[in-house]
């Protein structure tokens, strides 16, 4: 009686976990470029936090935020899983990815992931940098000007300008120095507006004011006009192992979250390219009261991350795209986090 009560118990939960089994197979997802980890898992399973505990899964993501075109995912309801890669198939025999036939690919994919750059962001100008020219003065002798108001430059026919010519004005802010070493890494150069001659002398000119987002004052850098045509910036793979600092923010608050922009101690020289993406660490500090020597240091904190907007020599614009935790002038930042 006890074996007849058990063979029927097993027919009724066998078919229950079969169907369990079924609908528990995964989604394949193919990664686009663009792709994060924790785009991927906002959009799956609508918990963008979930990325460090799929990261931490993962031994074959090294870099948490960067992932290539081509690898797959498994989309399950609660998780997402990578699919390991696999050696290449001997001459002959089919691969275990190509036999598998019965998984359909998920059909709706995650947008590119590409962040814009507006114009208005500003840069650090190093200390071999000149402007074109400078705004000398404003009509009446006023001490700030708006959208319509006359000033006066000391750009002229002999740097080959003429009426009709526009030019960027940018505020040059006060000396950045790195938060480590208090070396001078330049000063903050802020847009302002743009103006346009209208009479032009050898060594001076007229001008108008055409448009102003700030005050403008006599001193203001500038430069040739470029206008602040949105741009998209795709996220690309450092080319080199990178590590820096942030050396200062656009508004000079002092405690940097996501949203903001932020100037960093890299540039074309150390191999650093718009679209790359950085992370921002800090090292644990440890009481050394308990330690008593058994450890040097502790893993570093991942504050967030940011993607290089514009660069320059030494130096580059960055936007804040993620923040964990407090970001502060003097985070270092990292192209691999570990």
């Amino acid at each position: 009686m006890k074996i007849r009560l058990l063979l029927l118990l097993a027919l009724l939960v066998t078919p229950s976990i079969v169907l369990a089994a079924e609908q528990d197979e995964p989604a394949i997802y193919v990664i686009k470029q663009g792709d994060t980890l924790w785009g991927l898992s906002d959009r799956f399973i609508k918990d963008p936090e979930y990325w460090p505990n799929m990261w931490s899964k993962n031994g074959q993501v090294t870099n948490p935020h960067f992932i290539y075109p081509g690898e797959k995912m498994r989309i399950f309801a609660d998780r997402l899983e990578f699919v390991p890669k696999e050696p290449p198939a001997l001459p002959g025999q089919m691969s275990a990815a190509a036999a598998v036939n019965n998984v359909e690919e998920l059909k709706e994919v995650a947008a590119e992931r590409t962040y814009t750059l507006y114009g208005t962001e500003g840069f650090l100008a190093e200390k071999d940098f000149k402007p074109y020219g400078l705004l000398i003065g404003v009509q009446h002798d006023r001490i700030i000007a708006g959208v319509d108001d006359i000033v006066y430059t000391d750009i002229g026919a002999a740097q080959h300008a003429g009426g009709g010519d526009k030019f960027s004005v940018f505020l040059k802010g006060a000396a950045v120095k790195h938060p480590l070493n208090n070396e001078e890494m330049g000063h903050k150069i802020i847009p302002l507006g743009a103006l346009q001659l209208t009479d032009v002398e050898r060594k001076s000119s007229r001008a108008i004011i055409t448009e102003s987002s700030r005050e403008i004052s006599p001193g203001a850098y500038l430069l040739p006009y470029r206008e602040n045509v949105r741009r998209e910036i795709i996220l690309k793979n450092s080319r080199s192992d990178l590590k820096g600092y942030i050396v200062e923010s656009y508004s000079g608050v002092s405690i940097i979250a996501a949203g903001d922009i932020v100037y960093i101690d890299l540039g074309v020289s150390q191999g650093v390219e718009p679209g790359n993406m950085l992370y921002i660490v800090r090292d644990a500090k440890i009481d050394q009261r308990y330690v008593e020597g058994r450890i040097d240091r502790l893993p570093q904190e991942l504050l967030g991350a940011l993607v290089v907007l514009e660069t320059a020599k030494s130096t580059s614009t960055a936007l804040v795209v993620k923040s964990i935790d407090a970001i502060y002038r003097g985070d270092r930042i990292l192209s691999q986090t570990k």
